[in-house]
Order: structure tokens, then C-alpha cells, then sequence
């Protein structure tokens, strides 16, 4: 199962020195059958997209509790046995939980298949939304118009190889 990991800059740059993501449990996003359910697709790109978006705003609330963090949203994508990448049902209905796995133990980064992050262009759209995070959760609506420019910006891919350049 394709997974996505949400992180920072300085988390993965931790994973990268450790060479895992860990220590477990780990929060990721993947494609269980609440997303499905609520996403309406079977198109399992579409569906793979939609996890990493729920991965992208996981990044970003990460961003907002840490105010020293740099301001470029990180998601990993892994691939891990079905199995162990568990949802946990009493939370299926809960929208803020759709596509969110628990994975128990900590993942050697060589199972990573790609980084994405934002480009160096979505950090005033990230800063301004991580700020805004706690508004918008109230209700506010110019907050969550804030909130939504950031995932306005797409996610750009690298290779596992080229993390090092990403975490300096």
C-alpha cells in the first residue's frame, strides 16, 4: 500500500541522519475505504492524490505548531505491507481523519519511493496559512481562504536521492 507520511524540513532531514521515519507509530494517509467513500472514484491515481493532499495539510499543521520550522510543507510517500498500515474505525466518519493510517513501528527511509515539497514560491502562502490554521478550525472564513492558498500550491516530486539537497 502506497502511504504518505506527512513531515516538516527538519523532520525529514531527522529521518534522512536516522535513515527512518520513526519513531513509530507513525500518522500517514493512504487510501482506505472511508476515502474512498468519500472521495466517490475508483481511479486509484485520483484516490492516491487525495491521500497526499490530506498528507499535505497533516505537513501543514506540523508547520503551525512549530514556529522555528521552516515554512515548506514535506510529505514522504512509502510503500508498506497492507497490513501495516492500519485505520482506525472508530474514526472512519470523523471528516478529519478520512485516509489516516497508523503505521506501529518506524520505516527504514529506503522504503521511501519519493519526497514531495513545496517550491521555495508557496512560503508566504505557507506561513500565511499556518497562522491562520487556528482561525480557520474556529469557523473563520477569510482564515480558511487562507488556509486554502496554500493548497492551492502543488507538492513538487523529488527522488530519495535528492534529499540531502532538500534539507539544506
Amino acid at each position: 500500500m502506497r502511504v504518505y507520511v506527512p513531515l516538516t524540513i527538519s523532520g525529514l532531514a531527522e529521518a534522512h541522519k536516522t535513515g527512518e521515519l520513526g519513531p513509530g507509530p507513525l500518522t500517514a494517509y493512504g487510501v482506505t475505504p472511508a476515502l474512498r467513500e468519500w472521495y466517490v472514484s475508483d481511479d486509484v491515481e485520483e484516490l492516491e492524490y487525495a491521500a497526499l493532499n490530506r498528507a499535505a495539510a497533516a505537513s501543514l499543521r506540523l508547520i503551525a505548531g512549530r514556529p522555528d520550522e521552516r515554512r515548506r510543507r514535506v510529505v514522504v510517500a512509502l510503500d508498506v505491507r497492507d497490513q501495516d498500515a492500519v485505520a482506525d474505525p472508530d474514526r472512519a466518519l470523523d471528516a478529519s481523519s478520512l485516509g489516516e493510517v497508523r503505521i506501529a513501528t518506524a520505516v527504514p527511509l529506503a522504503k521511501a519511493a519519493a519526497v514531495h515539497v513545496d517550491a521555495a514560491d508557496a512560503v508566504d502562502d505557507v506561513t500565511a496559512a499556518a497562522a491562520a490554521l487556528g482561525a480557520a478550525d474556529q469557523g473563520d472564513d477569510d482564515a480558511q481562504f487562507t488556509v486554502d492558498g496554500a493548497e492551492d500550491h502543488e507538492l513538487l516530486w523529488f527522488g530519495v536521492q535528492e534529499i540531502p539537497g532538500l534539507v539544506d
